[in-house]
């Protein structure tokens, strides 16, 4: 069997944007086994992609070279044959597994200082932020630009087994999934991409005054269990407001998204997931590019004040007031909800 492996990228959301270079490549080699190396708090991202044969999860940790558990992984994919690997991420160390797995075709993006552990090397841009990612990805197969353009939108299925908890869980709650709208408040990059727990609280009571049977659910990691308790706090009403940050696998997160009425999120890999659900959403952005990172979906709405200091790109707000997001009101994004 021709099989590729993909080596995946760090972040969810760019996770998620890799999805139509795999999509790209099975479209032209269907009966091409595709398999993926991916971190486990990305691999629930590939285990939604159908292309997906095999998944390969690797404890490989940001800054850290661990030289011997990227040889044993290279001992063990060697054995697989694989004829090609994709290198999704810039750095050096994430070229080394398919060079000493010696996989004869090695194809990725310049990077970092690697040439010579790809066999198949396209330059970096000279201005990366100008392009979307999604295209960034899947121009890194060469016959993208002649596939149906609906390949390049994301599209990702949840697993019987997660979709199965997430109902589980919804019903335990009392929760209606037809009036569900998920919030997610988190974004791992910085503040500077995240709208304040404040409005979020003020989002959160309108839907619920709007709609008397409606739930609202926070999602995320559990570094924003802190930014949920804030919103639940804030809020007029703590009825049928849930704060599931951390108490979800990103399995579940990603089928109870996919039941949702609504969503609503910063720039992040959960906005990301929404819009490769295709699920109705409002994103917000602050100090990011929408037109770098935007959700790639005809379901989404792209809330951004375009202030003359943004988008800045910073993970703090550098002259202090953020009012890239401050001036972004509950009662705008409400109406967009709408």
């Amino acid at each position: 069997m021709h099989r590729i492996l993909i080596i995946a990228p760090n972040w969810i959301g760019d996770a998620v944007m890799s999805q139509p270079l795999l999509a790209a490549i099975k479209s032209s080699h269907p009966d091409a086994a595709i398999d993926v190396l991916a971190t486990p708090w990305v691999a629930p991202v590939y285990r939604a992609c159908s292309e997906v044969a095999e998944l390969i999860e690797a404890d490989l940790r940001h800054r850290q070279l661990q030289w011997g558990l990227r040889r044993a992984l290279a001992a063990q994919i060697k054995k697989r044959n694989y004829a090609s690997c994709y290198v999704l991420p810039n750095s050096l160390k994430s070229a080394l597994i398919p060079w000493l797995a010696n996989i004869p075709v090695r194809i990725g993006y310049q990077g970092e200082l690697r040439r010579f552990l790809l066999t198949e090397v396209k330059a970096n841009s000279p201005k990366p932020q100008h392009i979307p990612m999604v295209e960034h990805y899947a121009n890194l197969y060469k016959h993208a630009r002649n596939l149906d353009p609906a390949v390049r939108i994301p599209q990702l299925t949840p697993t019987a087994s997660a979709l199965g908890a997430a109902r589980a869980r919804l019903q335990a709650s009392g929760i209606q999934t037809d009036a569900l709208v998920v919030l997610c408040p988190g974004a791992e990059y910085g503040p500077s991409k995240r709208w304040p727990a404040a409005h979020f609280a003020e989002l959160a009571q309108s839907i619920l005054n709007a709609k008397p049977t409606a739930s609202v659910v926070l999602l995320g990691s559990p570094s924003d269990r802190a930014i949920g308790d804030a919103i639940i706090s804030s809020a007029a009403s703590q009825d049928h407001i849930f704060n599931w940050c951390g108490a979800t696998s990103l399995d579940e997160a990603i089928a109870i998204i996919s039941m949702s009425s609504n969503v609503v999120s910063n720039d992040s890999g959960l906005m990301h997931i929404a819009a490769a659900l295709q699920v109705p959403q409002v994103a917000i952005f602050g100090s990011s590019d929408p037109n770098h990172t935007p959700p790639n979906s005809v379901k989404a709405k792209i809330i951004s004040l375009h202030l003359p200091c943004s988008p800045c790109h910073q993970r703090e707000c550098p002259l202090g007031h953020l009012n890239c997001l401050n001036q972004i009101s509950a009662e705008q994004v409400f109406a967009t909800i709408q």
